[in-house]
């Protein structure tokens, strides 16, 4: 059935260029339309227009947006949703003084993830997940990669994955699966870091492409974690079972992760807290999307990454949550919009394009999301009236959703 939103005060993010993303001083720029209409014909954007101009249409859900403002979904390419319990004793241990680091020496951070995780049913791991989607869903996100990385065994990346598909099996957000098996060498390979990237290579990544779990390949290349080397060797091996790389780069220090990830051409290097002009000219021409993660530089108080550097520069950049229980306990891409025009200089229009069509493609689906767009995936949120496109960062908190749609179906939040 279609659905027919009228009395629309702004409709945000319109783009009919056919563009895949948006770069540079472009990114300051986001269509609008005033006093507007939408309509959609099944899960597709139909049309749009003005109030003067809307259509009559029979047997056709209508609904009144009273004046809100409808805006694009986001699109969140890089989270870790699937995991078990939460890690708030860390979070007291950076209080008192520990460094991201340190407490990953001791056994904390992403192995107690994996700690928790072995130990918990596939049952209980997607009741969990499911109500951070449903969380995620009412604060606007429509379109959402997720991570395994907290198995770092055979079996428990492959139970990671499977709860990953049955999420996109049964919730109404658009899912892409990523692996993560080098999220971090596992207990069992304790000082034999080369043997387990063999591990990954040659049993995980075969076993995840046997039962089609995944889209994309990740690895954590950063001081402390897997090298240029190993991070060359695991997106190879990926590549070969037809698996695109998105990797983790240059949160901790300038890795190299950047310089590797546009030499084997990975969708996207996200992080980048530690960005030098070399890295920046590294992904000049490139299709690589450099992908900022502003939330965990918040929570763990690091530096953030140079957006105003990268955008000047004539590059896109791309906005993601980095959901996870350790770094950046919350998916808000409001808050992360936010945070990108309070912390990194972004504008509000430059914000909102990085976490919508650009983070589209930093997952390679611009084509159908990050847009309102004819013809494209009818993922939208309505808004109430706002005085101003710089309201949705501005108050971060005020709760202004009022409605969320996906796959052209209003989605009760």
């Amino acid at each position: 059935m279609s659905l027919l939103v009228k009395n629309i005060g702004t409709l945000v993010g319109i783009d009919e260029s056919g563009r895949l993303k948006v770069e540079g001083k472009a990114m300051a720029d986001i269509a609008t339309l005033e006093n507007a209409w939408l309509l959609t014909d099944g899960e597709r954007i139909k049309d749009y227009g003005t109030m003067e101009s809307i259509p009559s249409i029979e047997d056709c859900e209508i609904f009144d947006a009273e004046g809100g403002w409808l805006f694009p979904s986001f699109c969140d390419s890089h989270t870790h949703i699937v995991y078990a319990g939460s890690r708030e004793q860390e979070f007291l241990d950076k209080i008192n003084g520990l460094s991201y680091e340190e407490i990953a020496k001791r056994g904390g951070g992403i192995l107690n993830s994996a700690d928790r995780l072995h130990d918990t049913s596939e049952d209980e791991l997607y009741r969990q997940a499911m109500e951070r989607i449903r969380e995620i869903i009412a604060m606007g996100t429509g379109l959402v990669e997720i991570k395994s990385g907290y198995g770092l065994t055979l079996d428990d990346e492959l139970k990671i994955l499977r709860v990953i598909r049955r999420i996109k099996e049964t919730a109404p957000v658009a899912v892409r699966a990523t692996f993560l098996g080098a999220h971090a060498v596992g207990r069992a390979y304790k000082g034999r870091q080369a043997e387990y990237v063999d591990h990954v290579c040659n049993d995980m990544i075969p076993a995840v492409a046997k039962e089609g779990l995944a889209d994309f390949v990740d690895v954590f290349c950063d001081k402390g974690f897997f090298t240029v080397e190993e991070t060359a060797k695991i997106m190879k091996r990926g590549a070969e079972y037809g698996l695109r790389a998105k990797i983790h780069a240059n949160e901790l220090a300038v890795s190299g992760g950047v310089e590797v990830g546009v030499e084997h051409k990975a969708l996207s290097v996200d992080h980048l807290e530690s960005m030098g002009d070399d890295q920046v000219e590294a992904l000049r021409g490139t299709n690589t999307m450099p992908t900022m993660l502003p939330g965990c530089a918040f929570f763990l108080g690091i530096t953030y990454p140079p957006a105003r550097k990268m955008i000047d520069a004539g590059l896109a950049v791309a906005l993601a949550s980095d959901f996870n229980p350790g770094t950046a306990p919350s998916g808000n891409m409001r808050f992360v919009v936010s945070l990108a025009s309070i912390k990194m200089k972004m504008t509000p229009a430059e914000a909102i394009n990085a976490a919508t069509l650009n983070s589209a493609a930093a997952m390679g689906e611009s084509k159908d999301y990050g847009s309102i767009t004819r013809g494209k995936v009818a993922n939208f949120y309505i808004t109430k009236p706002l005085p101003s496109l710089a309201y949705l960062p501005y108050a971060h908190q005020t709760p202004v959703i009022r409605q969320v749609v996906l796959k052209g179906k209003v989605v009760n939040i």
